[in-house]
């Protein structure tokens, strides 16, 4: 397909739906310009990926698109918001600047990403050693596994989340 026909093809899809795709957002996020943002959130995704749904299946992939961009965007204000709490607590009066809290929560998000990506026990296991401080023999019994599964899920974890920081291993 040409650049041409891609494009004319996005330009149809997106008169034909923007507007039934931004009133479905509304709904679902009870907030107009949270919902167009999104709207068009969805149609440079499709830019992006180059891969437009054919027309029988337009809304069906619209809205498919759609839900995850919403569960992305619920979890990227909640991790923000848990960000923002922990900032409360710190007695410093100059705190991190907008753009360095911008930053912050987009590293976070990414990361959330990447753990949301491991398997369940490397997750649980890369958690409870980095934030709780259990050491492997703890994690270990918590999990039920040997000692020697918890060396691998926590490195497993541990590279998953430089991979998502620093790009590929060096």
């Amino acid at each position: 397909m040409s650049t041409a026909e891609f494009e004319h093809q996005v330009k149809t899809l997106y008169a034909d739906h923007y507007g039934w795709l931004r009133g479905l957002l509304r709904r679902k996020l009870g907030n107009p310009f949270d919902a167009a943002d999104l709207a068009h959130d969805v149609y440079l995704y499709l830019l992006k990926t180059g891969r437009i749904p054919p027309p029988d299946h337009s809304r069906r992939d619209l809205t498919q698109i759609a839900n995850g961009m919403v569960v992305d965007l619920y979890r990227r204000r909640q991790i923000e918001a848990a960000y923002l709490e922990a900032l409360a607590l710190v007695s410093d009066p100059f705190g991190p600047s907008e753009e360095t809290r911008a930053l912050a929560v987009e590293a976070l998000v990414q990361v959330d990403a990447a753990l949301n990506k491991l398997a369940p026990k490397a997750r649980k296991a890369l958690l409870l050693c980095k934030l709780d401080g259990m050491s492997y023999r703890d994690i270990a019994a918590e999990l039920g596994v040997s000692v020697s599964s918890v060396e691998k899920y926590i490195a497993a974890g541990m590279a998953a989340c430089y991979q998502t920081m620093y790009g590929a291993a060096r």
